[in-house]
């Protein structure tokens, strides 16, 4: 049933207080788009804002390491899917933490007796350029050296030459020792003109690497939604289901939150209180 005003209509414009009126405060630099993620109290803050309000899809077709990656850069934060196994689900979470980070954990070295064949299949796997070369080919042995792209041509290098022939030796590499700030490494990077920082503990064991590019990238990204170490933000899905076995390896892979992923509405599956506790007790 339809129902008649009495009085005239009017626009929208004969509303406004002032019309045509903008504060010198209206600028875009001031507005933010931080939007609280998690649930949390009146008077508090959410434990987790995103910087951007944009989340995507906890779907196979969205939501991988990828979607994360991208979203983490721009302010925001994906959910990688949980349609899979728990192992290749923790390691998408842990690729994105490894990503992007002050301070990034080596995770591509290679012996000195491996040949250049090796270094380029490496190279296929992990996608990185700058391989640190230790004593025994692993991730905190000593180090030897590095190779970089620069340090060999494919057309010019045959494919068996041997690693210890074209690296760059370690009298010839800066390195810097543990326990250094990230500025500090961001010095040292500029005051050297590197690329890239490798950082070595006390007995000459590789630990991580600093690069430039990190630097670089938050500067074009102010957005960036990054953890306390300043590696990207993720969050991850779980289902009612394995949750008990899912929830522990996400956390220990560094998944920043969790979405309880549930199409079918089984929520009476899940115990609540054991979920918290378990992330409680990884979080200490």
């Amino acid at each position: 049933m339809a129902y008649y005003y009495n009085e005239p209509s009017h626009t929208f414009s004969e509303y406004l207080l002032i019309p045509s009126y903008s504060s010198e405060n209206c600028v875009p630099s001031n507005v933010s788009l931080r939007t609280p993620l998690c649930k949390f109290r009146k008077g508090e803050e959410s434990p987790l804002s995103i910087n951007i309000p944009l989340i995507s899809a906890c779907m196979q077709s969205v939501s991988d390491d990828n979607m994360a990656i991208a979203l983490a850069r721009e302010g925001g934060i994906a959910f990688i899917y949980c349609s899979q196994p728990i192992e290749k689900q923790a390691e998408m979470v842990a690729r994105v933490k490894r990503y992007k980070a002050g301070f990034v954990a080596n995770d591509s070295a290679i012996s000195p007796e491996q040949t250049l064949a090796d270094i380029l299949a490496l190279k296929e796997q992990t996608g990185h350029t700058t391989v640190a070369v230790t004593h025994d080919g692993s991730l905190t042995g000593k180090l030897l050296g590095i190779v970089t792209s620069r340090d060999y041509r494919v057309s010019r290098t045959g494919l068996d030459e041997k690693v210890r022939d074209f690296m760059t030796p370690i009298d010839k590499v800066i390195s810097a020792h543990d326990g250094l700030s990230l500025s500090e490494a961001n010095d040292l990077l500029w005051e050297h003109k590197l690329n890239a920082l490798p950082v070595v503990d006390s007995r000459g064991h590789m630990v991580a690497f600093v690069f430039r590019k990190d630097y670089d990238m938050h500067k074009e990204n102010p957005l960036e939604l990054l953890d306390n170490q300043k590696r990207y933000m993720t969050g991850a899905g779980i289902n009612t289901r394995d949750y008990a076995q899912r929830v522990p390896a996400l956390v220990e892979a560094g998944a920043d939150v969790l979405c309880i992923d549930s199409s079918e509405g089984f929520t009476e599956c899940m115990d609540t209180g054991e979920l918290r506790r378990q992330c409680e007790g990884r979080r200490r």
